[in-house]
């Protein structure tokens, strides 16, 4: 099916494109939610007449939600999760959490706008999130996962590189010992 797309849509094309879309797609989606009318002449021709009118409301839109991604850009938030040993959680944080904190900031993100969860968070420290606002407009936010006391990823590392110098010591003093016989 043939159709004029009456706003930016990603992946598929920019406004006042024609495109060819699957008729579901067209019908079901496109079409009911004010995106794209069917490709006929007289759709065309007044197409053409509201180009003008079009293109503004969408420099609108595009400049609002500019507006949004410049505001949510650089944020950092903090999400509080039950953790174990090693800075291991007990679950993950998903997308939902990261969402109600940054609507707690003052921020109005959906749940389908947090886009970079490739995988489950499951450990304490810090993540970079690509939140989308819009087509082709996307803001960066970071999250910084700490225990329910506090407790950060730094505070096991340090206890790490503790635990690992008595044993950095010990495995150089068996390696030179050997060296030392051989050689006399």
């Amino acid at each position: 099916m043939q159709v004029i797309l009456l706003e930016n849509v990603q992946n598929l094309g920019v406004l006042g494109d024609s495109v060819r879309v699957r008729p579901g797609y067209a019908r079901n989606f496109l079409i009911p939610h004010g995106k794209a009318v069917p490709a006929t002449p007289a759709n065309i021709a007044e197409f053409e007449e509201r180009r003008a009118e079009l293109e503004r409301q969408q420099a609108e839109v595009l400049a609002a939600a500019q507006v949004r991604a410049d505001a949510v850009e650089g944020t950092t938030i903090v999400v509080r999760h039950k953790a174990g040993e090693g800075g291991k959680l007990f679950g993950s944080v998903g997308a939902g959490e990261i969402v109600d904190a940054l609507v707690a900031e003052g921020h109005e993100v959906t749940r389908s706008a947090i886009r970079s969860l490739g995988e489950s968070i499951r450990e304490l420290g810090t993540y970079p999130i690509a939140v989308h606002i819009h087509a082709g407009i996307e803001a960066t936010v970071t999250l910084i996962v700490e225990g329910e006391g506090g407790e950060r990823a730094e505070d096991y590392a340090s206890e790490e590189e503790d635990s690992a110098s008595p044993e950095e010591e010990e495995s150089a003093t068996p390696d030179e010992s050997p060296e030392s016989t051989e050689e006399g």
